[in-house]
Order: C-alpha cells, then sequence, then structure tokens
C-alpha cells in the first residue's frame, strides 16, 4: 500500500516532531496536529513546530483532539492514507492529580480518531500506546502475547483502553489499527517531564537528584530514533488477520481481523542507577541523591521483548544509553545555554 498523506497527532510533542521531520525527508505530505497544552512548557513545543512549519509538504493544524466537530471537519477535508495518533495526555503521575484530562485526551480523543477515520477510507492507524499497560506483571521481558488486564495507574488504564477501542473498529469495520507499546522514550527534544530531563537540569544547577525505589528501579530506556524507525516501517506494513488466531486460547497481540500490536524498546534493561552514572559522565559532574519511595502507580521494572517487531519489520532497536545520553546532553547544553 502507497501512503502518501499521512496524520500525526501530537506533532509538537518530542515523538511527534521527530517523526514529522522522518516522514517529510521520505516525501510524504505530513499534516499535523496539536493543542500545544501547558502540561509542560509550551516553548520547547513551539520550538519543535518551528523546525517543522518552513519544510515543503508539512501543514498545521491546531486543534484538540476532544472537538468532536473539529475533527470530523479535518479527517472529511484531507482524506488521509494513515494516521499516526501521538496525542495523548502523557506521564503516570499527573493522571493522579488531574484524571479528567486523560479522560479526554485518550478515550474522547480516541474515539474522535477511530470515527474519522472509520468514515474517511484511512487505510491504516497506527497509534501510540505504552509500557505501562504491563502494569502489574512481572513476567520478563513483557511480552505483547502476555494478558495485560492489570494496570496500576488511570494513564495505563487508558493507554489499554485504546488498544480495545482500536480492536472493536477493526472488528466492526475492518479498520486496519496497530498498537505500538512505547518504552521510556530519551532523547534530545525530549519531554522535560521525564527524570533524565529532571536530573540533567538538577545535576547542572547543583542541586539534589529525587530517586525513587531507593534507586531499585530497572528501565528499558529506548532512544527516539530507534522509535522513529520503528513506527515508519509499522506505518508501511498494514496488519493483516491472524489465519492461525484461536478464538478457544485467544493471542492478545493479534485478531481474526487486521489488528496487531508491538513493542517498540531497546530490549535491554538498565538500572535507574548505572542510567544515572552514565549522565554524570556525559555532564561531568555528579549527582547529589535524595533516595525516595517508589510513588504510586508506578512499577519496579520495564522490559521488552521485541521478537515480533524483529521478525515482521525487521527492525530491532539498538542505541546504548552512553550514546543516546551524550547525544541528549549535547543537545540540552545547546538549546538552554
Amino acid at each position: 500500500m502507497k501512503i502518501k498523506k499521512i496524520l500525526i497527532t501530537g506533532a509538537a510533542g518530542f515523538i511527534g516532531f521527530f517523526l514529522a521531520k522522518r516522514l517529510l525527508a521520505d516525501g510524504l505530505e505530513v499534516v499535523g496536529l496539536d493543542n500545544l497544552n501547558d502540561y509542560y512548557d509550551p516553548a520547547l513545543k513551539q520550538a519543535r513546530l518551528d523546525q517543522l512549519l518552513p519544510q515543503k509538504g508539512f501543514s498545521f493544524v491546531h486543534l484538540d483532539l476532544a472537538d468532536r466537530q473539529g475533527v470530523a471537519d479535518l479527517f472529511s477535508r484531507h482524506r488521509f492514507d494513515a494516521v499516526m495518533n501521538l496525542a495523548a495526555q502523557a506521564g503516570v503521575r499527573y493522571s493522579l492529580e488531574n484524571p479528567h484530562s486523560y479522560v479526554d485526551s485518550n478515550v474522547v480523543g480516541f474515539v474522535n480518531i477511530l470515527e474519522g477515520c472509520r468514515h474517511n477510507g484511512v487505510k491504516h492507524l497506527v497509534f501510540a500506546s505504552s509500557s505501562s499497560v504491563y502494569g502489574g506483571n512481572t513476567k520478563m521481558p513483557f511480552s505483547v502475547h502476555d494478558n495485560v488486564d492489570h494496570p496500576v495507574s488511570l494513564y495505563a488504564a487508558t493507554k489499554k483502553s485504546n488498544e480495545l477501542m482500536a480492536h472493536a473498529y477493526s472488528h466492526l469495520y475492518g479498520l486496519p489499527t496497530t498498537g505500538l507499546r512505547f518504552f521510556t522514550v530519551y532523547g534530545p527534544w525530549g519531554r522535560p517531564d521525564m527524570a533524565y530531563f529532571l536530573f540533567t537540569r538538577a545535576i547542572l544547577a547543583g542541586e539534589p537528584i529525587n530517586v525513587f525505589n531507593h534507586g531499585q528501579m530497572k528501565r528499558d530506556f529506548t532512544y527516539i530514533d530507534d522509535i522513529v524507525e520503528g513506527v515508519v516501517r509499522v506505518i508501511h506494513n498494514v496488519p493483516e488477520p491472524n489465519p492461525d488466531w484461536d478464538r478457544e486460547n485467544p493471542d492478545p497481540a493479534t485478531s481474526y481481523c487486521p489488528y496487531h500490536v508491538y513493542n517498540i524498546g531497546n530490549n535491554q534493561q538498565e538500572t535507574l542507577m548505572h542510567f544515572i552514572e552514565v549522565l554524570e559522565d556525559c555532564l561531568g559532574k555528579k549527582a547529589e541523591k535524595n533516595f525516595l519511595p517508589m510513588q504510586n502507580g508506578d512499577v519496579p521494572a520495564t522490559y521488552a521483548d521485541v521478537d515480533d517487531l524483529v521478525r515482521e519489520v525487521g527492525f530491532k532497536p539498538a542505541t546504548t544509553i552512553e550514546d543516546g545520553l551524550a547525544e541528549f546532553v549535547e543537545w540540552y547544553r545547546a538549546y538552554y545555554g
């Protein structure tokens, strides 16, 4: 299937910005949507957007996904070949403080996307899910073929709901949908609410960093370039019904309808303490550490099984945290002076 025109929601966000740049370089026409909310510094979102706006083939729509009529009008006006839904209220901890914003963006907004796709002949909807859907699971590495019915935050529950809603539309209307469970994405132009960003800011300012669960955390840190490469390959890989799908023993990752779920992670567990050590080396400065208990809604470890991604789209993320953090620190120093 030839994809020429794509909608990227959350285009001023971290992943959306890099994905838009890549797809424009590949010659696609990209319509970027964002509501430019103030969950984190809107100036950073605008700075990303300022890099996209002059590029040939890019147009921007300032719109909130929860605006039902606005989204419907956008779809009928443009007739997209594919949609990449990255717009979401992000963050596990904020979902404890402001649950309604998660329902508005991640549930109501997603229904509006599904309806737009259904009524306007979209050939493939790809959407960001999250490693947080694994919730209470402890079997490592996390596999897309495992059951994920025990979320430990509302954020995770909304992401799981996206997978369920997408499957319903694949079943009812034959809409091809693919969910991507991202694992701790980091890199230049990243989200200022993420730990590595907060750590960098504090270390350079000579302030202590908060290290949760007394440092006993493990994460599958995934560099932004690897995320984008995986996403691009998936966009062009439209899911087919799985002919071997068994209703007696249902596989959560595939279906009898055109639906699929993939992990995109580095397939490499790093301890939080080692991650901090690498960051200290990149910054040339030691961190003063404030050890704290685990935060509510968080999980002690993540680790992605990416066998399906490797087998079906031929890609395995491989950027080391040494290389990835060096790139981030170089960008951070340049951007913040």
